[in-house]
């Protein structure tokens, strides 16, 4: 058990936490939600002891151990995977440090040997003799091979480094884990595996991330951080919002009865729980819904962007042919020599082995990069497009204000429209006068969308639209593409974003694509024939 009481943080300026208390028990997986700079990654720092409160602490029980994943990928340089992973549980590794110096010591004396055996024995007890197996399984499920596993990390890509500080977290069974946007650079299967061992966990998780899916999948409770408080709902991340949007409705329907609130609170909560699946963490959520008290339920203060893009005309025939196109960067050669065809009312979800292929693609059909082979665009198609790297746009020094205007047409190229267009982008009053070259990312990418917007265009092409977004942006921005009328490519990390807005999934490699037209991403994902292939296409 993780217990927090009266934690405040104070900064100059503001205070962040205020007089927080809770309890983190076993057998739960905590979901930390709250607004872009709420400070989730930062509480979760005081809880790791990276960072003094001002007020307050978190204690563990006696003996208990907590681990953290932490994003200092390049710490470990000269070491191996295997011994990365092992040294996520220092005691075990101080315990096998002093009984290994022991036996190599030849001046040792008998009490050192006794001294060794007493080490021995609560190496044993802690699960020591089966830590190089426990490490090594760890990896290979996510995706390190036997070979890369007593390589140097040096050799490891990016993404690899990821997967096993990850692994490092993981290793030996800890009392308490907090991971902070575990998802991050992991691909389709490691992020598949990491739920199903989240799910079976049975100690306290504590999770910071923006992939909903995730959340909804290994989350027993949402831990709300809003006005420096932390309060923690039963459920996961779909019935946290829906349950304080639906309570939100009710609480400003001032004709409606009050008995008549609580039946449609009591019909909404029965609806969800009785929806919930057959794993283990979806069971455990149901059992607490079925005792939740309606006073549980109560209106979030979260703002959510409106997003809605509107085509100004339909594509006609064709929308795009990509034939022998290669990518090369550095020397190396990203792509090589594919081919396929998007017809218009696609929305096209490009599936990669890394970030580097689809970002490489997308910037070859918007001609943002150098390739050979032909890309053809359809006649009718207009094209909008968000990449992935937005810092040459924003490298003036323009106010939000003066740099959307020039994307308005000559009917929107007015103060007051712009100044309400950005309102409802969630920039108000004088926010709509600062530089853009100070925005933080989530608010470079709410500009770019509302330039997205101002185009028109009838096909979109985004390249990692959630990333820098908050869910409730995130949440948004997934309504609008939903209902857009146009034609769409993107790629995603995002689960829950593929899967409710792809109606054509592209898989690319080096040499080749596989091409699943009709077909939902969780479609796309159970099917074990077209997953061999996709094995076989990346193996190559």
């Amino acid at each position: 058990m993780l217990q927090v009481s009266d934690i405040s943080l104070q900064f100059s300026d503001r205070k962040l936490f205020d007089d927080v208390n809770i309890k983190f028990l076993p057998g739960n997986c905590y979901g930390l939600i709250g607004a872009n700079g709420a400070g989730k990654s930062t509480f979760l720092k005081i809880l790791a002891g990276d960072i003094e409160p001002t007020t307050g602490h978190a204690s563990m029980g006696p003996d208990e151990r907590m681990s953290i994943l932490r994003q200092n990928h390049f710490d470990y340089e000269d070491q191996t995977p295997l011994d990365v992973v092992m040294s996520g549980n220092d005691s075990l590794a101080k315990i096998a440090k002093e009984k290994d110096a022991i036996y190599m010591n030849p001046d040792s004396t008998d009490d050192d040997f006794m001294r060794a055996a007493e080490l021995e024995a609560q190496f044993g007890e802690m699960g020591g003799y089966e830590a190089d197996s426990e490490a090594a399984s760890l990896l290979q499920n996510l995706g390190i091979t036997v070979d890369q596993q007593t390589t140097q990390m040096a050799n490891l890509t990016a993404g690899e480094h990821v997967k096993v500080l990850l692994a490092k977290a993981l290793f030996g069974k800890p009392d308490v884990l907090l991971l902070d946007e575990p998802t991050n650079g992991l691909d389709i299967q490691a992020i598949n595996w990491l739920e199903e061992f989240l799910i079976n966990f049975e100690n306290t998780v504590i999770v910071v991330s923006h992939d909903r899916h995730f959340l909804n999948k290994v989350c027993t409770h949402m831990a709300d951080l809003d006005f420096g408080k932390i309060k923690l709902f039963v459920g996961n991340y779909d019935f946290w919002k829906e349950s304080s949007e639906l309570a939100l409705k009710l609480q400003g329907d001032a004709n409606r009865k009050s008995e008549e609130k609580i039946k449609e609170l009591q019909d909404f909560i029965a609806r969800f729980s009785a929806n919930a699946s057959k794993s283990k963490q979806a069971t455990s959520r149901k059992k607490m819904l079925d005792k939740i008290e309606l006073d549980e339920i109560v209106p979030s203060s979260r703002k959510y962007p409106f997003i809605n893009f509107k085509p100004d005309r339909e594509i006609g025939n064709d929308l795009l042919k990509v034939d022998n196109l290669s990518v090369e960067i550095d020397g190396e050669v990203i792509i090589d020599k594919i081919s396929f065809i998007l017809n218009p009312g696609d929305k096209t979800a490009f599936i990669g082995q890394n970030d580097i292929q689809t970002t490489a693609l997308i910037r070859a059909i918007m001609g943002d990069i150098d390739y050979t082979g032909e890309v053809k665009w359809g006649v009718t198609t207009s094209q909008a497009y968000l990449p992935k790297d937005n810092s040459r746009d924003f490298a003036g020094g323009e106010s939000i204000l003066d740099w959307l205007r020039q994307f308005a047409s000559k009917e929107e190229d007015d103060n007051t429209f712009l100044r309400g267009f950005l309102g409802r982008m969630l920039f108000s009053g004088d926010e709509v006068n600062k530089s853009v070259s100070v925005l933080s990312g989530g608010e470079k990418v709410r500009v770019m969308l509302s330039k997205l917007m101002l185009l028109k265009s009838n096909v979109l092409v985004l390249d990692d639209p959630t990333n820098h977004l908050d869910l409730e942006s995130i949440s948004s921005l997934n309504e609008g593409l939903t209902n857009y009328q146009g034609s769409l490519m993107f790629a995603s990390h995002d689960h829950e974003f593929i899967q409710t807005i792809s109606n054509h999934i592209v898989v690319i490699s080096k040499n080749g694509v596989i091409d699943r037209i009709g077909e939902s991403y969780d479609e796309f994902l159970d099917n074990e024939e077209v997953q061999a292939k996709v094995k076989a296409l990346w193996a190559d």
